[in-house]
């Protein structure tokens, strides 16, 4: 299985740098069967049915991104180096992060985040370094929202600087538990009238918790894409969110997740031949390509995915290989906008 099998021309004007307005006003590519139809995602308490189980990942993105600046004594008087900080995830000591340019620190100097916040550097090494500010728990958190900015994907923050906006657009509207780097993208399309209507429907909700890692954005670098290896991530699924999938199973109701991250975690909860979901805590590693048997998903909400990356492998082990092709060949053909502020697809295999 090869990385060239899962690669695609996307014109770059397809590349969403701004939401849709409503949220729920976005383009919904509907895959049921071997039908595809053009939707909208405000449809879908007409194109699900009463008892459909969607599984919501709770994360709450973090304003991970920070400007700061060193100060060095030399022989000329101060030395000040503008420094750009992304956290990357809570360390026993502080703060794994990535900072550039990182030849410009050394370990114990302090970099200054405005007044709000600063941090001392405890370690460098393999590229990256850990950091120790000088608050912690609300204090932290309320200066990070004060001094950080929205860890934009890198496709995005290309075009354009995140600003306030992104704030507000790049969390979606359940975000409880704070600790991603990067937003859970197809659940952003859910608004409060949305939410209303498909409960009025009948459709049920349960929440799970996959913090999301800057790792969801690195390539792939192998040929052979069985070869990879995932980064990993941490989550939650508690003894009630179990349970309810667990039931849904059992009556035969359909157990769709609300993006990738939520369908990983599910997967990586479910044990033995018939998904039975365990309660789970802890990190997963869990890579799905082509040839893994899904035991706990019957379809997937997901937004378009980036060429050659591993959440294309997984939506085309859901739906197989030539079939995302042709659902990523009409959605270009069609102009949907892709990636993380773009318009979704609901895959029922």
């Amino acid at each position: 299985m090869k990385l060239t099998d899962f690669d695609f021309h996307l014109p770059e004007g397809l590349i969403a740098t701004r939401p849709a307005r409503p949220r729920s006003s976005a383009r919904l590519l509907l895959a049921e069967g071997g039908a595809l139809t053009d939707r909208h995602v405000f449809d879908l308490p007409q194109i699900l049915k009463p008892g459909d189980l969607l599984v919501l990942n709770d994360t709450k993105v973090i304003p991970a991104r920070l400007t700061g600046t060193r100060s060095r004594k030399t022989a000329q008087g101060e030395a000040v180096a503008r420094i750009e900080v992304t956290l990357l995830e809570p360390a026993a000591d502080g703060w794994r992060a990535l900072a550039k340019p990182l030849r410009k620190l050394r370990e114990g100097e302090v970099i200054r985040f405005g007044r709000a916040l600063s941090a001392k550097v405890i370690a460098i090494g393999d590229g990256e370094l850990r950091l120790g500010f000088d608050a912690a728990g609300e204090a932290f958190d309320a200066a990070l929202q004060q001094v950080g900015a929205m860890p934009l994907p890198p496709y995005i923050a290309a075009q354009r600087a995140p600003d306030a906006q992104d704030h507000d657009d790049y969390q979606t509207v359940w975000a409880a538990r704070q600790g991603a780097v990067a937003a859970p993208t197809a659940s952003l399309h859910f608004d409060a009238p949305l939410l209303q209507a498909l409960a009025a429907r009948g459709v049920e909700f349960v929440h799970v918790t996959l913090h999301v890692g800057a790792g969801t954005f690195l390539p792939v670098k192998v040929e052979d894409v069985t070869t990879h290896r995932m980064h990993a991530e941490w989550g939650e699924v508690s003894p009630e969110a179990a349970a309810r999938i667990n039931a849904a199973k059992a009556e035969g109701r359909r157990v769709i997740p609300v993006g990738t991250t939520a369908l990983r975690l599910i997967e990586s909860a479910a044990t033995g031949a018939q998904g039975q979901v365990e309660p789970f805590r802890g990190t997963t590693e869990i890579f799905i390509y082509p040839g893994y048997h899904f035991r706990v998903t019957d379809g997937l909400m997901t937004n378009f995915h980036l060429p050659k990356s591993t959440l294309l492998m997984l939506v085309s082990a859901l739906m197989g290989v030539e079939k995302i092709k042709e659902i990523y060949d009409h959605a270009v053909g069609q102009g949907y906008r892709f990636f993380s502020y773009g318009d979704a697809s609901l895959l029922l295999p």
